[in-house]
């Protein structure tokens, strides 16, 4: 099996190198056989002879195949994309979602699951048993279990056609980005960028083959500090129209894609009896339903309204004082150039006085020092063969048992062939009894290592590094006996807890001075420095917490009321929805909605669900309260957090996991407070 079939193979220790796009057919149509063929196991099994172990227990493993093999292309399709990789994907993508979606659409096997969750046998099981059966039941019920023959028919097509173009969406994404380039070949215009923005720029254009230039892309960690720091009016708006052309024209525009996947969702929900796609989804979540997630969205930006409109007028004005001008908006490529120039000002503070404190290996380093001492855990260095030369490979185990609780790799800087933005996932659910290890993945890409200097992170990529790695501890610390049930596997809304909780480390004294420190001399960072930071940690504040309002906005508005704007001019239906969330401009940006791969590269993913960002940032600065007033270091906090959240996974209701965490329900005004909005 491992060597004819390496995508199958059960291997904690995963061969990459063996596994290459020409197996990738052949191992997913063997997965998908072996998935059938345990299903129609449990469609055989009478009411007479029906247990847990042979009906929800064998669902449980029925696809694990599949799972594994499909799980790992579409993972490298995200880490090392190629034509040959895409080409096989994209044929076997219409199989495996065919067969994905006839699960929970098969009659047979809906009646003998319904069969024993009305027997007598299920009251006699245990509570996670009888969670995992309730979670079943509501999962194929809203899949579409209980539709006609023809109402299933038109669901199959629906999720075949979802799965298609969702994955054409987040393709496109990929090759517009990687289709933009700038190279500039007079110093000149880089005037005002920091040395290690140019440095990294130049050896960039040094790997294309023009040394002596810079190179420029649509990569965060290339474009942003031109847009911060660029004194060049005309670089800064190359780059800018260089990111409206992501998803946006030519063979890689998605505004049709996005059409079609709103108006699918749409007669999914309606099929499956909801007024709209955002109820669908949102049912089993904590905000119940789209209005819910709306009005707890627009509660929040009435809150804030009067402060954002305050900043943006503020901002306009130092802008017409320093240019000798009067008041006006600014061009979109202006903004953050003109906010850094001012911060600069206020708080005499440089994110980039920041940067050699932040080597990526002591940020690695102090963040498993902080989080072994918080969780009871140890976090080595191991060895073990990875998709890439930069990925590294590490295993967590329990301080007092010696348990190998899991292992992981990290991915960091970017590649042509990787997608951007930064994520966690997990390629393996662990058991407690008898214990078996997780295996996860952290991915970003954040600044990268120079010839004479390591990858030095801005303070926002280190936030990035802790909040995915709250994820990975989500999964990797999970202790739950159903795999369904299992780390990051609960509603969309709670899943960002454990992440952003983690992000508060990231500006205590305390915690920072565990892995903040200078590459060269290893010294902490300064008071002054560390002062100014603080300091400044709520400039525009009103301004960043409204972009997240904004993009959840947008997301529901789509999702709750598509049939509004099916088919209508995409830039014109974004900036009626969020006519009251964005500051005006000079000029109009086109619709953020054909990048929102959230959104839209996949047939759920974060749809009408965006708004979790949001909704967990108030759980994370309402439980991070409890640190504050016990300890940011202390021991008990730490482990109560793991025993409470990161250990229960969907083991029990979320509300519950946080009621007992802290003791009461979440509250609003610790996030207003810490973002000086109260």
């Amino acid at each position: 099996m491992s060597s004819s079939h390496p995508f199958l193979c059960r291997d904690f220790h995963i061969e990459w190198s063996k596994l290459t796009p020409d197996h990738i057919i052949a191992d997913v149509s063997l997965a998908i056989e072996t998935g059938r063929a345990n299903i129609e196991t449990i469609k055989a099994v009478t009411p007479e002879e029906a247990t847990f172990e042979n009906t929800f227990g064998a669902l449980e493993s029925a696809t694990a195949d599949l799972d594994r093999s499909w799980g790992r292309v579409n993972h490298l399709d995200s880490v090392s994309n190629s034509d040959e990789l895409r080409k096989a994907l994209n044929e076997m993508l219409p199989l495996v979602s065919e067969f994905s979606s006839s699960i929970s659409l098969d009659q047979q096997l809906w009646t003998v699951l319904k069969s024993f969750a009305h027997s007598h046998a299920a009251d006699s099981l245990s509570d996670i048993q009888k969670r995992y059966l309730r979670e079943t039941c509501e999962e194929f019920q809203s899949a579409g279990a209980d539709l006609n023959e023809e109402s299933k028919r038109r669901m199959f097509e629906i999720n075949s056609a979802l799965a298609k173009v969702t994955q054409k969406f987040g393709e496109n994404v990929l090759d517009s980005t990687n289709a933009w380039e700038l190279f500039i070949s007079e110093e000149s215009r880089l005037s005002g960028l920091p040395e290690s923005a140019k440095t990294s720029a130049a050896e960039d254009a040094k790997a294309k083959g023009k040394e002596g230039q810079w190179r420029f892309t649509q990569q965060f960690p290339s474009m942003y500090p031109v847009m911060q720091y660029a004194t060049d009016d005309q670089l800064r708006k190359e780059i800018w129209e260089g990111g409206c052309t992501i998803g946006n024209g030519g063979e890689s525009d998605n505004t049709q894609l996005i059409w079609e996947i709103l108006r699918l969702r749409k007669e999914k929900a309606a099929l499956l009896g909801h007024d709209n796609f955002a109820d669908l989804v949102l049912k089993r979540r904590m905000a119940k339903d789209g209005q819910g997630a709306l009005r707890f969205t627009e509660d929040l930006h009435l809150k804030i309204r009067e402060q954002f409109l305050q900043e943006v007028s503020e901002l306009e004005a130092y802008k017409a004082e320093k240019t000798h001008s009067k008041p006006a908006p600014l061009e979109p490529w202006e903004t953050a150039f003109w906010a850094e120039k001012r911060r600069k000002e206020l708080y005499d503070f440089d994110d980039e006085a920041l940067r050699p404190y932040f080597p990526v290996d002591q940020v690695m380093k102090g963040l498993f020092d902080l989080t072994s001492r918080l969780f009871g855990i140890t976090i080595t260095p191991a060895s073990a063969e990875t998709w890439h030369p930069e990925v590294t490979f590490y295993e967590i185990r329990d301080t007092q048992s010696e348990d190998h609780l899991g292992s992981f790799y990290a991915d960091w800087h970017p590649r042509e062939s990787k997608r951007g933005g930064a994520w966690m996932n997990y390629l393996e659910t662990g058991l407690p009894s008898p214990r078996t290890p997780h295996l996860g993945l952290i991915c970003g890409n954040m600044s990268k290592p120079t010839a004479d200097k390591p990858a030095l992170l801005t303070h926002r990529e280190v936030e990035t590094v802790f909040h995915e790695f709250g994820h990975l501890l989500h999964h990797l610390l999970s202790d739950v006996e159903i795999k369904s049930l299992a780390g990051v596997n609960v509603p969309w809304d709670f899943v960002e807890l454990p992440s952003q909780i983690m992000e508060n480390f990231c500006w205590d004294r305390q915690s920072l001075d565990l892995f903040a420190r200078h590459y060269q001399t290893g010294e902490t960072i300064p008071d002054a420095l560390f002062e100014k930071m603080i300091s400044a940690r709520n400039y525009l504040s009103a301004t960043t917490f409204m972009r997240q309002l904004a993009l959840g906005k947008l997301d529901l508005e789509l999702h709750l009321n598509s049939e509004q704007f099916l088919d209508g001019d995409l830039d014109a239906v974004d900036r009626e929805i969020l006519a009251d969330y964005k500051a005006a401009l000079a000029t109009e940006s086109p619709s953020m909605a054909r990048r929102f791969s959230h959104l839209f590269s996949s047939p759920v993913g974060y749809a009408a669900g965006y708004y979790s960002y949001k909704w967990a940032e108030v759980l994370d600065a309402d439980a991070f309260t409890r640190f504050q007033k016990e300890g940011v270091l202390n021991v008990e906090t730490g482990m109560s957090f793991r025993e409470e959240i990161l250990s229960k996974g969907n083991s029990r209701s979320v509300d519950l996991s946080y009621e007992a965490f802290m003791g009461r329900g979440p509250n609003q005004d610790a996030l207003l407070q810490r973002s000086g909005l109260s």
